[in-house]
């Protein structure tokens, strides 16, 4: 199926590497204006890991520098992708996560900015971006991407759990505001393939009834669906893109 989002203008927080910009790529081959956002420009030096602008079609996406931590920063994030494109019709919230810390001795600082970066940042940005939508005729639609660990708590998540936690509930308090103009919903992305090392997770791919773990294709697909206008009526909605859960644990104990 074509989805056509030609004339329309996308925002992706964190979209120069990972999910991000697969997400990104994905709305330019659907036609999209796609604007992305970093700590660092994937052309400067201080980049190390590999970033780069997601292209596709013989387009480029735009980026802009924000740390979406800090509210100014996102404040001026949104006014600079309307300055840019003329709109903002999609903003996917994806900027987040956290290395795995012991919750028995994490610093408060660790703490603070694992929740800043995943639950008030999404909502620093959704707020300008609300305003700029909510001026458009045809409104818009905002996307939080979430995790499982906001649902199923794994050891050394803690903050992040509740982060992400907070930022589902948050989907859903939004939604509750800003209907009918601007559409919020969230996806509860599962165990990436990438975040196994080598074997892509195969040894996890036995207790998902998928029978593999998530790649970056399969968030933004649904992020391409929560978009458009197939979603017309989905706000404050979940969408779990986790390939079933998990089998529960008494299953896997018992079975052949």
């Amino acid at each position: 199926m074509s989805i056509d989002f030609a004339g329309r203008a996308v925002l992706v927080t964190g979209g120069t590497k990972g999910i991000g910009h697969v997400i990104a790529r994905t709305f330019l081959a659907a036609g999209a204006d796609v604007l992305v956002c970093g700590r660092n420009s994937p052309d400067t030096p201080a980049t190390t890991d590999g970033t780069a602008l997601p292209t596709a079609g013989g387009r480029t996406a735009r980026f802009v520098a924000a740390d979406v931590r800090d509210p100014a920063a996102a404040v001026h994030l949104v006014e600079q992708a309307v300055e840019l494109v003329g709109r903002l019709d999609v903003l996917v919230n994806n900027a987040g996560g956290s290395p795995d810390a012991d919750a028995a001795t994490v610093s408060p600082r660790f703490v603070e900015r694992v929740v800043a970066l995943n639950l008030l940042a999404p909502f620093y940005v959704a707020q300008p971006a609300n305003r700029v939508m909510r001026s458009q005729d045809t409104g818009g639609s905002i996307i939080n991407i979430g995790s499982v660990s906001g649902v199923h708590p794994q050891p050394g998540t803690a903050a992040y759990s509740a982060a992400k936690a907070g930022l589902l509930t948050l989907t859903r308090a939004l939604a509750l505001e800003w209907s009918p103009k601007v559409r919020v919903n969230h996806i509860t992305a599962g165990p990436m393939a990438s975040a196994y090392g080598e074997d892509g997770g195969a040894a996890v791919a036995g207790v998902i009834p998928m029978g593999r773990t998530a790649v970056p294709a399969d968030v933004a697909n649904a992020c391409l669906f929560l978009a458009g206008d197939l979603a017309s009526y989905l706000t404050g909605a979940d969408l779990a893109v986790h390939g079933g859960g998990e089998y529960p644990a008494r299953y896997l104990v018992t079975r052949p």
